[in-house]
């Protein structure tokens, strides 16, 4: 019985699979059922009273339990180190000026399938000179814990024309569905595939029907079902935390690369995966809240999301150990080296103005449903052109051995000098140059396809026709 079903589980694995067709769900609440298909003009307007509750929460907090002795941010956030944060944020914070920063760049609402979505979109400056550079559409995506404060500076990188490339950017930058101010599913099942599924449509209606994608952490896994589902309308896809098929075949791979890691990974690199019980232990150090946030995703968003000074050190954390691993050895937690603190505010007060950390770690909880996982959704290959930027100090390495399974026409795969986690935040002018050089090489495939494919019918057209 039991050969029976291993070879049934086994036969169903290497069953392949049928892309499916996934319906346009609507999301919302019932009242958004007669809502409007237009692009609204949008920014970001906080009350008074919202920043003045926030001050006074922060101010009327508990005293803290004191750490450890010579702890730094072992044992999580070190609360000497949130004991400045919190000053900073009550004393010289201004909301005032960061929302003014906030609402530099144009900001527009549209309800798809039910959802209000939020979003940037920011054209390209073109100078006289430069008036037959060609404008390309590049869908950027955050994921957890980040929002659309963490493209603030690689937008304008994107957006302006460089003097060797003659393409530039028009960048349109959602919040995800559940994140700051795009509004949340009412009902179960909106996991990453039907997230790709919205903003297909949000991009079909602003009018492109073809267009380009760039994702980390969520906005990763989301840029390539866009990729897999909708391979007609993306030119390519960019990702700066790329992962394969993580299946049975990985872990295989992984195991014998820890005897011989030259099978598996180029020897410069094997330290980013072996020993592998060092690597293994740093992602199940870095993973418990995963574990909580897919099992218990409205505990967490109630424990965190209802104090400011809870939802600022739940998520610091992150910026924190996700940026370098080391850091967590510092007084400080290294949060200085990358970011300001005004920074890492702004981010936290994306989550705390629209209540929605319990609607983003939801998005944990759908990924890993019985649902979703039984889908086999993520296992479908990908076969647009597609880029791979690897940081150093991201969470976990994927060496182009295994990414290959999934990605079928794999253009780039680059490893980068520095950085972690979260690449457009840390290191913008690295990732943008990046972006250009993966869409650089794909446009000039594309041009010399065309020439390839215009000999060809020139040369049917001259040979003489046979009888």
């Amino acid at each position: 019985m039991k050969n029976n079903t291993l070879l049934s589980y086994l036969v169903h694995r290497s069953a392949p699979l049928n892309v499916p067709d996934l319906p346009e769900t609507f999301w919302g609440p019932e009242k958004n059922r007669g809502a409007s298909k237009e692009v609204r003009p949008f920014a970001i307007k906080i009350t008074k009273s919202v920043i003045e509750d926030l001050n006074e929460r922060i101010t009327k907090r508990r005293e803290f339990v004191e750490p450890l002795e010579d702890s730094a941010w072992t044992y999580g956030i070190s609360t000497t180190y949130l004991k400045d944060v919190l000053t900073h944020w009550s004393t010289k914070y201004n909301w005032t000026e960061r929302e003014a920063l906030l609402n530099k760049y144009p900001q527009y609402m549209t309800n798809i399938q039910g959802l209000d979505i939020h979003f940037y979109r920011v054209k390209p400056y073109i100078p006289p000179e430069r008036k037959n550079i060609k404008v390309l559409p590049l869908l950027i995506l955050h994921g957890w814990p980040g929002s659309i404060v963490e493209f603030q500076k690689i937008i304008p990188m994107l957006t302006t024309p460089r003097p060797d490339k003659d393409f530039v950017f028009e960048v349109i930058a959602p919040s995800l569905p559940g994140y700051g101010f795009s509004q949340a599913a009412v009902r179960p099942g909106l996991a990453t595939p039907q997230i790709a599924v919205i903003f297909k449509n949000l991009m079909l209606r602003l009018g492109f029907k073809q267009f380009y994608a760039q994702g980390g952490d969520w906005g990763s896994a989301i840029v390539s079902h866009l990729s897999s589902l909708f391979p007609d309308n993306i030119l390519g896809t960019h990702m700066n935390m790329c992962t394969g098929i993580m299946g049975t075949s990985n872990l295989i791979w992984r195991i014998i690369g820890s005897y011989i890691p030259s099978l598996v990974v180029e020897s410069e690199h094997a330290d980013k995966m072996y020993p592998l019980g060092h690597h293994m232990s740093r992602l199940l150090e870095e993973s418990g809240y995963m574990h909580i946030q897919s099992s218990k995703p409205d505990t967490i968003g109630t424990a965190a999301g209802t104090s400011p000074v809870a939802l600022a050190a739940y998520i610091l954390e992150k910026f924190s150990t996700w940026t370098n691993p080391e850091y967590r050895f510092r007084p400080d937690g290294g949060l200085l080296e990358k970011y300001t603190l005004d920074e890492l505010l702004d981010n936290v007060m994306i989550y705390w103005v629209t209540n929605s950390l319990t609607t983003s770690v939801r998005l944990y909880s759908e990924h890993f449903s019985k649902a979703h996982m039984g889908s086999r959704i993520d296992e479908l290959p990908v076969s647009v052109p597609v880029a791979c930027a690897v940081f150093p100090h991201e969470l976990f390495y994927q060496p182009e051995s295994l990414i290959k399974d999934k990605y079928h026409n794999l253009v780039q795969f680059n490893h980068l000098p520095r950085g972690g986690h979260f690449a457009a935040f840390e290191e913008p002018a690295l990732l943008a140059d990046d972006v250009f050089k993966f869409v650089a090489t794909v446009e000039d495939l594309k041009k010399k396809n065309i020439a390839k494919n215009k000999q060809n019918t020139e040369k049917k057209i001259k040979e003489p026709t046979k009888i």
